[in-house]
């Protein structure tokens, strides 16, 4: 066998790998664990409580946010991040999201595209986001979100 048929078979073998993983990780059992997690971060926003719809994020100095200010590091920059830019309930409002796609991309890895609309008395804001999902000691976890 020549050089170029190794490297060939091993990229057929390589990209069936994947086309069997996709089947098997698409899991709808997933796709509702992490709809369920949004569901109760909706719940905490919503009865302003901040702590709580943290509780769906990775409780590390590695989390990442990227929103309109860039790239922030950490679960207790990104909490004080939102406490200072919703200092109150009216500032808070009324969280919405909806979930666009849904892709379990691995055996422990999530991806989530969607769009937020927070609902105030004074305006209603939207954007969207990505979301980056592990299973970190066996739950789910926000690891990475990038919103605007």
């Amino acid at each position: 066998m020549n050089y170029k048929t190794i490297v060939l078979t091993l990229l057929v073998a390589a990209l069936s790998g994947c086309v069997t993983n996709e089947a098997t990780f698409n899991s709808k059992e997933t796709v509702g664990t992490l709809s369920a997690l949004m569901d109760a971060q909706e719940n905490a926003w919503n009865n302003g409580d901040l702590d709580g719809f943290m509780s769906s994020y990775w409780k590390s100095d590695s989390l990442s946010f990227i929103g309109s200010r860039g790239l922030s590091k950490g679960w207790t920059t990104t909490l004080d991040n939102y406490k200072k830019s919703y200092p109150t309930s009216e500032k808070m409002g009324r969280l919405a999201f909806n979930n666009l796609e849904m892709e379990q991309v691995s055996e422990n890895a999530a991806f989530v595209i969607g769009q937020w609309t927070l609902y105030r008395t004074q305006d209603t804001l939207s954007g969207h986001y990505s979301l980056l999902w592990k299973k970190v000691a066996g739950s789910w976890v926000i690891v990475a979100d990038h919103s605007s």
